[in-house]
């Protein structure tokens, strides 16, 4: 199937994908009617939407906003050269582990020294985007795909070792047990070139069996 769309950015790009989803597998569209709704989660493209993924890398979703937030309050503006400028003793009293001081100050040092811009990666491949996201020390496959998904707006991802994904996968294909992330990867090719969307419908069904009032970003890497 060939889909109209180029990228994700919009309520209506949304709009017109899950379109196009239920004509490509309708049997997904029973599931897409009875969402109460499918959240577009779009975030920023650069330096400061990245950086919120690496934060919930790993922890619960309310940690991730807690932790974020003291940092956007010690970041002004939340821009890669005031990031390095704030120092390690704002890093720590935001909360940020070693591990993720590591990532953003090293992620920080490449976007000031122009040696990544996040803002021309966004337009290359899915594939040629990876390769450059995922050669950053402590940025993984995860961070890489969930980055393309709602900071770049690519229309065909599908960050399949997210366990969230996993499971609601499982329950929209008729699974017996979860399946591994290459399981997913391999059952949500059905979906391209609108992964995209399709994972937006996964996260969405995931929240609503749990209960929750939004899907979970902090899986592992």
């Amino acid at each position: 199937m060939q889909s109209s769309l180029n990228a994700i950015n919009s309520e209506m790009d949304l709009q017109v994908g899950l379109a196009e989803l239920k004509k490509l597998d309708p049997e997904i569209a029973a599931t897409i009617e009875g969402l109460p709704s499918i959240p577009l989660r779009a975030r920023l493209p650069g330096f400061e939407g990245l950086a919120e993924i690496i934060v919930a890398q790993q922890v619960s979703k309310a940690s991730a906003m807690a932790i974020f937030g003291r940092l956007k309050e010690r970041v002004k503006p939340f821009s890669p050269d005031a990031f390095l400028g704030a120092g390690e003793a704002a890093w720590i009293e935001a909360g940020l582990s070693r591990a993720k001081q590591t990532t953003l100050s090293g992620l920080a040092l490449a976007m000031d020294e122009k040696r990544l811009d996040l803002g021309q990666l966004c337009t290359l491949p899915p594939a040629r985007a990876m390769d450059e996201l995922t050669a950053m020390k402590g940025i993984g496959p995860w961070t890489a795909e969930v980055f393309l998904l709602f900071c770049a707006g690519h229309p065909d991802v599908f960050p399949a070792g997210d366990v969230a994904l996993q499971h609601a996968v499982g329950w929209l294909c008729g699974c017996d047990e979860k399946p591994d992330a290459k399981e997913t990867r391999a059952l949500a090719e059905r979906w391209s070139p609108l992964r995209s969307v399709a994972t937006r419908v996964c996260y969405a069904e995931y929240a609503r069996r749990k209960g929750w009032t939004a899907a979970p970003l902090s899986e592992k890497n």
